[in-house]
């Protein structure tokens, strides 16, 4: 994989580098194997880790002979079963509320936000080459500036970047401009403040719904959007696993990104998959 600049561009002319990120990798089997299969065709360029699930501990070794061919970052995680089961995880809508509401407490926040980069650590033995968050949980008030504090604690001269969860100008639909206007200007305030590099833009936003053929679609349209150095999140995996409700659109994720018309997507957009920790 070529290396790029900071902003993620490319020296070869018409070309832009972008980040395919998978999320969620261990929150279950498949997901874990469909990301690892994925990320070894060349069909990704990041992935996060769930690190709170019981499964990081042994996935991880499906990572290992990636190591320095994608990004492995965290998904920090406040909202998920992991999350509840650990003791301070809330569902979305408690954790939302709670973040309008004068935000979570930031001296408990990191405490949790060190404790899954321990438990990151243990396993990558390395750093995380980036951090978000599940359900975008990173921007939320009084975690953003905990997160922000941590990594600049921990990691000194050689910082993680972020995600900030904002669509590009003129590509925001009502569920992407929510997510924005949980803290994603003041995350990426409060980081470039920090020296923090941040992504220029996040894509793959959508309601999980409908066939492969639409996922297509949108891919599509995120590909040809997509400023360089954007980062465009999915959700893939192998098959569909009881009780996981966007399991079928995670099935449906990893059947086009595996297949031959994912490739002539990136063509025709003339986008090349890079990481957002050049080597």
């Amino acid at each position: 994989m070529m290396d790029t600049d900071a902003s993620g561009r490319r020296d070869e002319a018409g070309m832009k580098g972008v980040i395919l990120c998978a999320d969620d990798f261990a929150v279950h089997e498949s997901a874990s194997l469909g990301i690892a299969r994925l990320a070894r065709l060349g069909r990704l360029s990041a992935t996060s880790a769930m690190v709170l699930s019981p499964r990081w501990a042994q996935d991880v070794a499906l990572l290992r002979e990636l190591r320095g061919r994608i990004d492995v970052g965290l998904h920090l995680d406040w909202t998920s079963d992991f999350a509840i089961s650990a003791g301070h995880g809330l569902s979305l809508g408690a954790a939302m509320l709670k973040a309008a509401l004068g935000g979570f407490e930031p001296t408990a926040a990191r405490g949790v936000i060190e404790r899954q980069l321990d438990a990151f650590e243990a396993q990558w033995q390395a750093p995380p080459d980036y951090v978000d968050g599940h359900q975008h949980v990173q921007q939320f008030a009084g975690i953003r500036e905990a997160l922000v504090q941590a990594l600049a604690s921990r990691y000194g001269a050689r910082l993680p970047y972020l995600r900030i969860s904002r669509a590009p100008a003129g590509h925001a639909d009502l569920k992407s401009r929510v997510i924005a206007a949980m803290g994603a200007s003041a995350l990426e305030k409060i980081a470039s403040n920090a020296g923090v590099t941040c992504g220029t833009a996040l894509l793959g936003i959508y309601d999980f719904a409908g066939t492969e053929a639409r996922y297509a679609g949108r891919m599509a349209g995120w590909l040809r959007a997509a400023p360089a150095g954007s980062i465009i999140m999915c959700h893939p995996a192998r098959a569909a696993e009881p009780g996981d409700v966007i399991g079928a659109a995670r099935a449906q994720e990893f059947a086009y990104l595996s297949g031959a018309d994912f490739s002539m997507a990136l063509a025709q957009a003339r986008v090349q998959l890079v990481r957002g920790a050049s080597t």
